[in-house]
Parts: structure tokens; C-alpha cells; sequence
């Protein structure tokens, strides 16, 4: 598995510093999945809790998470804390006790006491991540996912995955690649019940979806698979994100 070291040693400080409260640590996303890109993909991470770990436990935690950090892809990595009770019996936005992600860094830096007292509250993501853990996570430690993760509703993970791409005509300019596979993902959810990676996602939408929208696709999966980036059209991308989310609005269930 790629960055298998900096997995173990993940594991191996979540143990020592959550101790007895640690239910379990899951893997996620593209590299659970399969189509892990070291230059465009992050490594997702799910830690899930018993009971409330302390302040103590929580910068402690954060400081080792930030050393690991600099030894991730480009995109670092991202991680949840959660407390069982929210996932066995799945709660509504899901509320979680700590989160990390390269974005929050600066937060962190300036302030950590801060960042340790007020990095909490509820995400409406946790339950699309849930949803693919049911399916496709790996466990890295502690029990087994039928044990922990309740199924999420229908509703609340359509709730979720549109919660994620509502800005997408703004959005796409600044996140093509994303933005691009993740309007086909969504919208082979809605309409054909399917759970796939965003590049599971992009090969639906050349399958399914007009061909005009083909060449635009394509390169997103292209750029997502290798290290090009991705520049697009302005005017193409508006078209494409304004054409899936009126897809995507008259799929969604009333």
C-alpha cells in the first residue's frame, strides 16, 4: 500500500495516545478505493472514540498528526475523530470531537490551545464517508466496521454528497479535477444507486452522459490519474457544472 509506513506509525501513536477510549482507525477514500494518485489524492483517515478524550490527549494527538503530515502526499492528510455513539446509532449532521486537514494548518500554528478548544461541532461529509465505509473501508485497527458504522439513510448521505458539490458552478474554475468527477459520481448515485470513487465517477459519466461532455470528462480523469493539471475553459466548465447540477436537482428524490 502506498505510505504503508506512515500508516502504521499513525496507528501506532493514535494507540498510545487515545489508549483504552480507541474503538477504531479506518481508511477511506481513494486509497481504500483503489485509484490513490501520491500527486492528487490525500489519505483519508476515520478515528473513532468511546468517550471524550481530553484536551491533553487531543494536542498531544495534533502535534504528532502535524510531524506525520509533513511526511504525506501534497494534499496531506485528513482526519475525523468521532465518537462511537454518533456512528452505531447515526447521527444528523454527525458531530465529531476533533478534525485535522492541511487547510487548518495555519490555525493550528497561530493558536493551538485554540484550535484543540474549538476544533468540534457537526459535518454533514461524515456521513458520505461513513456510507463508503461501509463498503469499501479498511480496518487499521480495533473492530470490525459492521460493529461500529450503522448504515447511513438514503437521505441523509444524498443530503451529504449535495451538500459537497452545491457551489459547483462557482467552485469548478478552482477545482476541475474534483468538481468534475465528483458532479458524475453524484449523479450515478441518484440515478443508478451507485457508490463509486470519483474516478469510478468519471468513467459513468462517459458512459452515460451526452457526448459533448465527453472531452471535459476526459481530461479530468486524465489530469486525476497522472500529474497534469488540469486548465479549463471557463466558459466550458460553466456549461458542464451548470448542465450536471440540473441533472443532479431533477434526479434528487422529492
Amino acid at each position: 500500500m502506498f505510505y504503508q509506513d506512515l500508516i502504521d506509525q499513525f496507528v501506532i501513536m493514535t494507540k498510545e495516545i487515545i489508549g483504552e477510549q480507541l474503538t477504531g482507525i479506518y481508511l477511506h477514500g481513494s486509497l481504500a478505493m483503489g485509484c490513490f494518485n501520491p500527486v492528487k489524492s490525500d489519505i483519508d483517515l476515520i478515528v473513532i472514540i468511546e468517550n471524550d478524550i481530553s484536551d491533553v490527549q487531543k494536542m498531544e494527538f495534533m502535534k504528532r498528526v502535524v510531524n506525520l503530515n509533513q511526511q504525506a502526499p501534497e494534499k496531506g492528510l485528513e482526519i475525523s475523530v468521532v465518537k462511537r455513539k454518533y456512528c452505531d446509532s447515526f447521527v444528523y449532521p454527525t458531530p465529531f470531537a476533533l478534525h485535522f486537514s492541511p487547510m487548518h494548518l495555519q490555525w493550528f500554528y497561530d493558536d493551538p490551545q485554540d484550535y484543540v478548544a474549538n476544533m468540534k461541532g457537526e459535518d454533514k461529509d461524515l456521513a458520505a464517508h461513513f456510507t463508503m465505509i461501509n463498503r469499501y473501508g479498511i480496518v487499521l485497527y480495533g473492530e470490525e466496521i459492521a460493529k461500529v458504522f450503522a448504515a447511513v439513510p438514503r437521505e441523509n448521505y444524498i443530503d451529504s454528497i449535495c451538500a459537497d458539490i452545491e457551489d459547483a458552478e462557482t467552485d469548478i474554475m478552482e477545482q476541475p479535477v474534483y468538481i468534475t468527477l465528483n458532479l458524475c459520481r453524484v449523479l450515478a448515485f441518484l440515478q443508478d444507486g451507485l457508490y463509486l470513487s470519483k474516478e469510478e465517477g468519471g468513467k459513468w459519466g462517459l458512459a452515460h452522459l451526452p457526448i459533448p461532455c465527453h472531452a471535459f470528462i476526459s481530461d479530468a480523469l486524465e489530469c486525476y490519474a497522472t500529474s497534469r493539471v488540469m486548465t479549463a475553459d471557463e466558459k466550458s466548465a460553466g456549461l458542464f457544472a451548470v448542465e450536471m447540477m440540473c441533472l443532479i436537482k431533477e434526479s434528487i428524490p422529492s
